[in-house]
């Protein structure tokens, strides 16, 4: 009996011993960090990286038509993620811009026009809702290194705007002593970290690498929690400066220098992210805030084939290069001709961050991630688009069409070089009327042509000039919000 009792247990024990031979090791079969990791951050909402340029063309990179010099990174973003060629910029100007693309408004909508310098006493407004705040309400971490303009006053710097961290010129890289046209009106050019000027005049050959460099370190830092990172570059603006790495590199002179240097930038982050494992939890956006330059000549880039550049509403002053990547989500080579603004950005973030916007108070922009994930029935959130300059609506988008409505605006006659301005001339333009899909140069006036598309987008027209306003006709907005005040 005891025999077969000790037979058993030998099979049993052998059995036992095949079976376990079998089963991975606890080691080997537990996940490991990085395993684990990943995991984790597939469970959690999608970083997100805004790279914005400064006075941008919209054939200045690689996938959008550059000549003279080399954009290899920004080429990679377009060829892992997806381009948008009818992406505009809601006012072809510095402020504008910005407080545009951070607060999801129209500018005239919350009362911020043109470009603040130093004697500003106004700036964004505390009860505007900004992406660093609507991202850092769900636990994000928020960090801008570059150029802010919105206000340069304690009240108005990003440290009191969402952002964990701050570094940068509180306002263009031209409002200085040395400035080409106006010598000795600005003062000193301050570089402020969070909310203290840590350098007056600082080396401008550098700025691009330092917020680069921050950058860096902002997603090392951050790497196991989401973060949301505004990199907004002070280039390529005038004066024009690049460091002894890019200098004389290409075939454009300084400004393809300047380019690829932020080229270079873009592939530092894109470098970051890959390394960290990053890659699939993180959508990278890049676009600029305005058109060229003109007058800069040389120091200009380039809309072709667009009309004029910046500071009109024709299409060479708001129609921007946009680049989105986030692989596995954004289907790589695409392209979208649907147009969007960058109003929709803070919407389409809030809503991939899981945040709900104010209801009390009107956001312009609108989700558009059907037209960034390639989703084929995708059309525009927006029935118009409208283009003010100053308090003035100059145009307005409605499908293929635009409309200009009569007014003056900025020409170049004839071109600076090196770092010296040409000439603007303001001629008039009568109504006009443009079917950007066989003419997006804005060179055929359709307006007689078809009377009854003129008067549909007279009806959005009348529309922003009730909501908005519009100085040409001296009507003022019901749903303006005011400015910041300094107290």
């Amino acid at each position: 009996m005891q025999r077969r009792l000790r037979l058993a247990s030998a099979m049993l024990l052998s059995v036992c011993l095949a079976w376990s031979a079998d089963i991975p090791s606890a080691q080997s079969w537990m996940p490991s960090a990085q395993t684990r990791t990943e995991r984790s951050r597939s469970n959690r909402p999608p970083n997100v990286v805004i790279i914005f340029a400064d006075d941008l063309g919209y054939s200045d990179i690689g996938s959008f038509g550059a000549v003279g010099y080399k954009t290899p990174n920004l080429d990679r973003m377009a060829a892992e993620g997806m381009r948008l060629t009818n992406f505009y910029a809601a006012q072809a100007v510095c402020s504008a811009s910005r407080a545009a693309l951070l607060t999801g408004c129209y500018p005239n909508r919350i009362g911020i026009s043109g470009a603040l310098d130093h004697r500003a006493n106004y700036g964004i407004n505390a009860e505007e809702m900004t992406i660093a705040e609507v991202a850092k309400a769900k636990g994000y971490a928020t960090a801008i290194y570059g150029k802010w303009h919105l206000g340069h006053h304690p009240q108005f710097l990003p440290t009191r705007h969402g952002f964990d961290e701050y570094f940068g010129l509180p306002y263009s890289n031209d409002m200085w002593p040395h400035h080409p046209t106006n010598k000795n009106y600005y003062p000193d050019l301050p570089l402020i970290e969070n909310e203290k000027v840590i350098q007056l005049m600082p080396d401008q050959t550098q700025l691009t690498t330092w917020y680069t460099e921050r950058a860096v370190k902002f997603i090392e830092k951050n790497k196991d929690n989401p973060f949301f990172l505004y990199l907004p570059h002070s280039m390529p603006h005038v004066p024009l400066f690049v460091s002894d790495k890019f200098k004389g590199k290409t075939k454009q002179g300084l400004y393809g220098d300047v380019i690829e240097e932020l080229d270079w930038s873009v592939g530092q982050v894109l470098s970051t992210l890959k390394r960290l494992n990053l890659d699939r939890q993180t959508l990278v956006i890049f676009t600029s805030d305005n058109g060229p330059w003109l007058p800069y000549g040389n120091h200009a880039g380039s809309a072709k084939p667009l009309r004029e550049g910046k500071g009109t509403a024709f299409e060479g002053g708001v129609r921007e290069p946009f680049i989105a990547r986030w692989p596995g989500k954004i289907p790589a080579s695409s392209v979208s001709r649907v147009p969007a603004m960058t109003i929709d950005l803070l919407p389409t973030i809030a809503r991939l961050v899981g945040a709900e916007l104010p209801k009390e108070r009107i956001i312009d922009g609108r989700d558009f991630w059907q037209i960034l994930s390639g989703q084929k029935a995708a059309r525009s959130p927006h029935d118009a688009l409208y283009f003010y300059w100053g308090r003035e609506l100059h145009a307005v988008r409605s499908g293929k069409w635009k409309l200009h409505l009569p007014h003056s605006y900025r020409h170049l006659e004839n071109a600076g070089k090196d770092g010296q301005p040409g000439k603007d001339v303001y001629p008039n333009l009568e109504l006009s009327l443009f079917d950007l899909e066989k003419d997006m140069g804005e060179t055929m006036n359709l307006a007689g042509k078809h009377p009854e598309v003129v008067k549909e987008l007279m009806t959005f027209v009348e529309r922003a000039r009730e909501d908005l306003g519009d100085s040409l006709v001296k009507r003022e907005g019901k749903n303006i919000r005011p400015a910041g005040k300094l107290q």
